[in-house]
């Protein structure tokens, strides 16, 4: 089956316009007409209904575009694990990530990867409350907890270590913990239906959970540069990643609370992609580059 045919018969379904899509491939009004006519007899219907106004599919047609996308994927995905093609991948890679993390570490290097790569357009959903991949129709997602989706593929990006923290200003106007219990004492800020944490002694001391069990949080959040921002201006004590406040606990302007008590968590933050989806060059590359300028020697480990 011609390759070149496929990939100028899903552009033309994408643009509804054989003669635009054909200059898009370089090929001359008469050439891609004849060309997909050569598809057509290949597969054996009519894939495109033509009349001198407009362009539209036909059902054999919107039947056949899901698998003509799987076998340019493919053809794609093949290049490139061969290592041809990677100057001219081409695409909109729809990317899903925490708001948080994108904002401390996407984002900044968002300009070399496009700059590397200027046939692939990127399409992002940031935010910090959970994405459901397959339903929201992404290539790629950031995760950063434990994945249990069966249906999904991953790769590790980097560790998620979670510590707790408050301002200074807090801790001295309500005292600084010793032990899970007197967090009971406290105000509190959480991760809006996020689930409570086991924190264990890392010398065998007296366990706990945060939140403490029972105990009601007087703010909750669902974006995580608000509560850390939150927790520097002294509303209470909080849990993070530590890659979102590793600046900040460098600097003092946050403090560690309860730093000999480790947070039992399996998360880690991975590069998430459904299992049953090619591994397209446009979304290997953003892997590559991904674990290029944040995995290799994550910032927040320096």
């Amino acid at each position: 089956m011609d390759i070149e045919g496929i990939r100028l018969f899903v552009l033309a379904a994408d643009m509804l316009n054989i003669s635009a899509a054909g200059r898009r491939l370089g090929l001359a009004p008469a050439v891609a007409s004849a060309r997909l006519s050569k598809l057509e007899t290949q597969v054996g219907a009519d894939l495109l209904h033509r009349s001198t106004r407009k362009v539209s599919l036909s059902m054999e047609g919107a039947e056949f575009l899901p698998f003509a996308r799987e076998i340019l994927a493919q053809e794609s995905a093949a290049r490139a694990a061969l290592g041809h093609g990677r100057a001219d991948i081409t695409g909109t890679l729809r990317f899903a990530a925490s708001s948080t993390f994108a904002q401390l570490f996407i984002a900044p290097i968002l300009p070399e990867f496009l700059e590397r790569h200027p046939g692939i357009n990127l399409e992002l959903k940031l935010s910090d409350t959970q994405t459901n991949l397959i339903e929201g129709g992404f290539d790629l997602t950031l995760r950063n907890y434990a994945i249990e989706d069966s249906g999904l593929r991953a790769r590790k990006l980097a560790d998620d270590k979670r510590i707790l923290c408050a301002s200074p200003a807090y801790l001295a106007r309500h005292g600084i913990p010793r032990t899970p219990d007197d967090l009971a004492d406290h105000q509190m800020l959480v991760f809006r239906e996020g689930a409570a944490k086991k924190l264990s002694h890392l010398e065998g001391g007296p366990a706990g959970t945060f939140p403490p069990t029972g105990a009601k949080s007087r703010v909750s959040c669902d974006d995580g540069t608000s509560m850390r921002i939150a927790t520097q201006a002294g509303v209470g004590i909080s849990m993070n990643a530590y890659w979102s406040v590793y600046k900040e606990i460098g600097d003092g302007s946050l403090v560690r609370v309860l730093p000999d008590y480790e947070i039992e968590d399996q998360s880690a933050i991975w590069l998430v992609y459904p299992k049953s989806n090619v591994l397209t060059a446009k979304v290997r590359v953003f892997i590559d580059f991904l674990i290029e300028k944040i995995g290799d020697s994550p910032a927040w480990e320096k």
